[in-house]
This record gives C-alpha cells, structure tokens and sequence, in this order.
C-alpha cells in the first residue's frame, strides 16, 4: 500500500504498525529497516560504544514486536523509539556498572581469565582513565586520596599519619574527589562514567 501527499508517512508507518500488531512479520522487517539506524544512533549516542548500541537495537525491536496490540495506541512511535531507547540503553548502562560493583572487578583479585571480554575492556578503561585523573592531582589532594580511597583509611586516621587536622583532610578529599569527576566526565563514555562516578563517591 502506497501513499501519497501531506502526512503518507506518517500514514505508512501506522498502517504498518497496524500490521504489526496482528502479527505480520513482512511489516515488522520494513519497520526493522525504517528505523533500525535511528535507534542504533540514540543508543550510540548515549552509550558511546558500538557493540553495545548494536545489541541495544536488537533488543528494542525484540520488545516492539512483543508489544502486539498495544502498538495501536503508540500516537508518536519516533518519539516512543527514542524514549524506549534512551531507557533501555540507561538501564543497560546501570546494570553493567552494578555488575561490576558486585564482581568486585574495581579490586586487583579479579582473574586475568576474564580478559577477552567487553566488561574486562571497559574495566581496564575505567581503571586507566582514573589512574590519568589521580596522577594529575596536586601533591597533598593525590595523598589524601590514596590513603583514604585506596587504602581505606577514615579522615581521623589519615590526619594522624600526615599531622594534619580532620577538617584539612576532608577539605583536600573534597577537592580531589570534584577535580577526579570533572577530568572523568570529561574523558569517557558514559558505561565507564557511570562505574567511575560509583567509585569517586565520599565514603568517610
């Protein structure tokens, strides 16, 4: 069926849609085409990261297809794509950053077996990134940091070592912890920044 003149398109895609719902495979293949690039650009453009994107639109249309009738409601379905794809691709990104919490892959134990996989590549990312960040940190922040965030030392602790007071120590903690963010904000994708961010939060 071919449409011409104002709103074809538009027209088109819910005729399509339509078909869709009843289960036509023909009309969710030319769906599949229409729009698999603009779905693949928002999730790589949230995601920064192309393998990731491309199983992202895989998983959007599988959750399109699944929603059968439903698909008649849908009065915007660009603007449902987009908010379905910015959601899912978040979601994905949350997950991976608490699976690697949870593996405690941020410690040095985590087994080298691991590293032929996209978690270890974007681990090792994340862990360079921040090892960049700290080096460039002034002298005092740098040590404050190291004791407090890598060797788990409390402010009352590392104030003793360094014969400073809490509140100076805190003080070059805060400092440290905003300047490590800023540099990693600017200097990653969001998959890493979100791990990093996790990593880079005040724990005394």
């Amino acid at each position: 069926m071919i449409l011409s003149g104002p709103g074809a398109e538009f027209n088109d895609e819910k005729v399509l849609l339509h078909r869709m719902s009843a289960g036509d495979t023909n009309a969710f293949s030319t769906i599949y085409k229409l729009n698999s690039p603009k779905v693949y650009y928002y999730a790589l453009k949230i995601a920064k990261n192309d393998t990731l994107a491309q199983e992202i639109v895989q998983d959007v249309f599988i959750k399109i297809w699944g929603l059968g009738e439903q698909l008649n409601s849908i009065e915007n379905f660009q603007g449902y794509l987009r908010i379905v794809t910015r959601n899912y691709t978040l979601k994905v990104l949350r997950r991976i950053a608490i699976e690697f919490q949870a593996s405690k892959m941020t410690t040095h134990n985590y087994q080298e077996g691991h590293n032929d996989t996209e978690e270890y590549v974007i681990f090792k990312d994340s862990e360079r990134i921040l090892n960049e960040a700290v080096e460039k940190l002034p002298a005092q922040q740098k040590l404050v940091y190291q004791l407090c965030h890598q060797e788990g030392l409390k402010y009352e602790e590392v104030a003793e070592r360094l014969n400073l007071s809490k509140l100076t120590v805190k003080t070059h903690m805060q400092l440290a912890l905003r300047f490590l963010r800023n540099y990693v904000s600017n200097h990653t994708d969001i998959a890493v920044l979100i791990i990093l961010l996790n990593l880079l939060s005040e724990k005394n």
